[in-house]
C-alpha cells in the first residue's frame, strides 16, 4: 500500500480528492477522519495540515503527497516534486493599505511586512535590493496593518476578496503557485510501481481535461482543407455518410485552440459540429 498525504480541508483538499476519484479510485467517506483507504487500489489517504505535508513526505511518514508549491518551496523541499498538477492555482502577493502611497517594491524599503512565508518573501526582496523587517506570523496575516503590527502583508491570494474586505490592495506578485505531486526519494520498488500507476492515471485525466472530442460533417471536396485543422492524436477519423459525397470527421482538439479551430472549420465548409467532453485520454 502507498500512503498519500493531502490537505485536510479547503479548496486544495477538494481538488485533490476530485482528481483521485477521476483516476478511478474509490475510497470510504473521509468526513471527520484523519485517514481513509481506497477500496479498489492499494492506497491510504492521510489528511494533514498543508504545512506538514512536505516534511512528512521527506521523512517517509507519507510516501507521496499533494501540496501547494508555495508551501513546498518555503520549506526548501522542492526537490520532492514529481509532477505539476495544474489546479488550486494561487499567488503569494504583497499588499498594502488602500490609502498608502505605493510606486514600486522600493516603497517597502525599511518597512515592516507580516507573512507566513518569510523565506519566499526574503528571497523576493533580496532579488529587488530591498531591505525590510519581516514579521513571521501564522494565520490572519491580512489584519496586521489595521492593528499596527506591520505596514504591509505578504499572503496567499486567489480571488483577492479577503484583501479587499480588510482594506488592502495587492501591489506585487512574489510567487505563483499550483498543486504539485511530491514523493519520498527513497521509495522501494513496489511503492514506486504504484506511484507510476497513479501518474499514468493522472496524466490520462489531465490530457482529457485539456481536450475536446469533435465530430462534424463535411462535403468530401472540403476534406483537404479540413484535415490540417484536425490533427487529433495522429490524424482525424473519416467515415463516409449515407449521403453520397459527404463524410463525418472525428478528432480531438486542444482546449486552448478550440474556438479558433471551430471558426476555421466552419469557414472550410464543416456542418453539424458536435463537441463532446473527454473523460480519459491515453496517448
Amino acid at each position: 500500500m502507498i500512503r498519500l498525504a493531502i490537505q485536510k480541508s479547503g479548496r486544495l483538499s477538494d481538488d485533490s480528492l476530485k482528481l483521485i476519484r477521476e483516476c478511478g479510485i474509490s475510497f470510504l467517506s473521509a468526513s471527520s477522519k484523519l485517514k481513509t483507504e481506497a477500496t479498489n487500489f492499494p492506497l491510504e489517504i492521510l489528511f494533514l495540515r498543508d504545512d506538514d505535508i512536505p516534511g512528512y513526505v521527506a521523512d517517509g511518514v507519507a510516501d507521496i503527497g499533494i501540496v501547494g508549491q508555495n508551501v513546498l518551496v518555503e520549506e526548501g523541499l522542492q526537490q520532492l516534486t514529481v509532477k505539476n498538477l495544474g489546479f488550486s492555482k494561487c499567488r503569494l502577493s504583497l499588499a498594502v493599505s488602500k490609502g498608502d502611497a505605493y510606486a514600486d517594491v522600493t516603497s517597502l524599503q525599511g518597512k515592516s511586512i507580516a507573512t507566513s512565508y518569510p523565506n519566499l518573501l526574503q528571497e523576493f526582496l533580496t532579488s529587488k535590493g530591498v531591505q525590510a523587517d519581516i514579521h513571521t506570523i501564522s494565520g490572519s496575516v491580512e489584519i496586521a496593518p489595521s492593528i499596527g503590527l506591520a505596514d504591509a502583508v505578504c499572503d496567499i491570494v486567489s480571488s483577492g476578496s479577503t484583501l479587499i474586505s480588510n482594506g488592502l490592495r495587492e501591489v506585487e506578485t512574489v510567487f505563483k503557485s499550483e498543486a504539485v505531486l511530491v514523493a519520498n526519494q527513497n521509495l522501494d520498488a513496489e511503492k514506486n510501481r504504484l506511484l507510476q500507476q497513479l501518474l499514468f492515471r493522472m496524466e490520462a485525466v489531465q490530457k482529457a481535461q485539456k481536450s475536446k472530442y469533435v465530430v462534424l460533417n463535411a462535403p468530401n471536396s472540403a476534406i483537404p482543407q479540413i484535415k490540417p485543422l484536425l490533427p487529433g492524436i495522429k490524424s482525424p477519423t473519416i467515415i463516409p455518410l449515407a449521403e453520397e459525397g459527404w463524410s463525418s470527421l472525428h478528432s480531438v482538439v486542444n482546449e486552448d485552440d478550440f474556438w479558433d479551430i471551430i471558426q476555421k472549420l466552419k469557414e472550410a465548409g464543416a456542418e453539424g459540429i458536435l463537441v463532446v467532453p473527454i473523460e480519459k485520454m491515453i496517448g
